[in-house]
């Protein structure tokens, strides 16, 4: 919940200026997506225009339209070219207390709707320290999976993101992330199967900074970064998209 209108859009301006000179090398490699407040998407999306940049919302309601006041549909945004949308982000779950079947409902929405959900796992410090963090990431994936099929699992982004790791300058070390990431990857080749599982891309999210995101990537199940506090500084989001660039 940052900046406003002029604001956002000298933002993603700054990220393209900063990225375009890799844009053949990014094209090939990798995806970019931004993902601002609801009421800056008509913003952004106009400044992205022609860019190869996706366009992410932060949060969207399960139904087409109805009485649920203060609520974004997938049709409005789709209507405006978002592409991807996070769900079960930790301050969703934590902050706003939605439960696994509540943000199962989101996810099954945005697949009707050809938009990608991201769907984000993880655990609180408590529960890391009670030696939890399994049980609570793969209760978390399950919930949130519920009724979907193999071909739309490998469609779609999953992120795990430490509760205890967002927004407080710590983060998981490597090994930490990528035991939990390859928990995540054995849980869905056996559910869905190693194609699909392999399709799917895990993101690791909290504290990423340009400091350790090449140590992160460099692990075996990591296949991204879902960047929070970092994205609001057109540099330093051009340094991790840049991160171990050939």
């Amino acid at each position: 919940m940052n900046l406003g209108p002029a604001e956002a859009r000298m933002l993603v301006a700054g990220i393209r200026g900063d990225i375009d000179r890799d844009a053949a090398k990014l094209a090939k490699d990798r995806d970019v997506m931004v993902a601002p407040p609801a009421i800056l998407i008509p913003a952004v999306a106009q400044s992205l225009a022609g860019a190869s940049i996706f366009l992410g919302a932060q949060n969207m309601h399960f139904e087409d339209k109805g009485a649920f006041t203060g609520e974004i549909s997938p049709s409005m945004l789709k209507a405006y070219g978002v592409t991807h949308v996070i769900l079960g982000h930790s301050e969703r779950r934590h902050v706003f207390h939605e439960r696994d079947d509540l943000i199962n409902k989101k996810v099954l929405a945005a697949l009707k709707h050809r938009i990608t959900p991201i769907l984000c796992v993880g655990e609180t410090l408590a529960e890391r320290d009670k030696a939890d963090t399994l049980d609570v990431v793969l209760r978390q994936l399950q919930g949130g999976l519920e009724g979907v099929d193999a071909g739309a699992v490998a469609s779609m982004i999953l992120a795990y993101e430490p509760v205890w790791a967002i927004g407080t300058g710590r983060n998981a070390t490597p090994e930490q992330a990528q035991e939990v990431h390859g928990a995540i990857r054995g849980v869905l080749i056996e559910r869905y199967g190693h194609d699909a599982a392999e399709s799917l891309r895990i993101l690791y999210g909290g504290s990423v900074t340009p400091d350790n995101v090449d140590s992160l990537l460099g692990c075996r199940d990591i296949d991204g970064a879902l960047v929070g506090g970092a994205s609001l500084k057109a540099d330093l989001f051009a340094r991790l998209v840049r991160a171990r660039l050939g």
